[in-house]
């Protein structure tokens, strides 16, 4: 096996170091775009995500627009409920991709991917909203028997919630998983497309 000389090992290091330093740049310059889209996010209205990236070093840009990515995708979540349906979220991260998305023509697919998601949104909140529905439907011959037994012990009427029933309590998350994981299978496939349209490269980078 050869030996390698003092200058060869040395060169090897440099290059070591300079391959490092260059992603260690990378990163940062990421972890910048995520801060803007957060300053952004915080106040839409006095942020101008596009004027700020495109006052950045143009080859610091696409990074800059990884990083923002990332931080708006964060708005794109499944809703709580009805009454926080995460609309108005929504509204302001696509207003934020569409910033992303000027001068890559991607501006009118992007607007159409966010029509379609809110009326996905709406969507699944019908959905889990029949199925709370229908397992109370399912479950209200048991509750009413059970109520009966314990007006018959206490001498007064009894009110039982189904979420108090543990039975009920196991169905109704085992339905209500099965649910919302196949949403947020579709979702992530939307962020991944919303990705594509912004010629944006997503990948596992841990703890950026």
């Amino acid at each position: 096996m050869p030996i390698k000389s003092a200058l060869e090992i040395a060169m090897e290091r440099t290059t070591a170091l300079k391959a490092d330093s260059t992603a260690i740049r990378a990163n940062e310059r990421r972890r910048d775009g995520k801060r803007l889209a957060g300053e952004y996010l915080a106040n839409p209205e006095a942020v101008d995500l596009k004027a700020r990236i495109e006052g950045e070093p143009k080859e610091d840009r696409g990074l800059l627009r990884e990083g923002a990515y990332e931080t708006l995708a964060t708005r794109i979540q499944l809703p709580l409920s009805r009454d926080s349906d995460g609309s108005a979220d929504l509204a302001v991260a696509a207003k934020g991709f569409a910033a992303l998305a000027i001068g890559f023509g991607a501006e009118g697919k992007v607007e159409k991917l966010f029509q379609q998601l809110q009326a996905f949104m709406q969507r699944f909140i019908s959905d889990a909203d029949q199925l709370d529905q229908g397992l109370r439907r399912q479950f209200e011959p048991r509750l009413r028997q059970r109520e009966q037994e314990a007006a018959a012990r206490t001498g007064r009427a009894v009110r039982l919630d189904p979420m108090a029933d543990p039975e009920f309590v196991k169905v109704y998350q085992q339905q209500a998983g099965m649910l919302k994981s196949q949403y947020q299978g579709v979702l992530d496939k939307a962020k991944l497309d919303l990705a594509a349209l912004l010629g944006i490269e997503r990948e596992d980078r841990g703890a950026d």
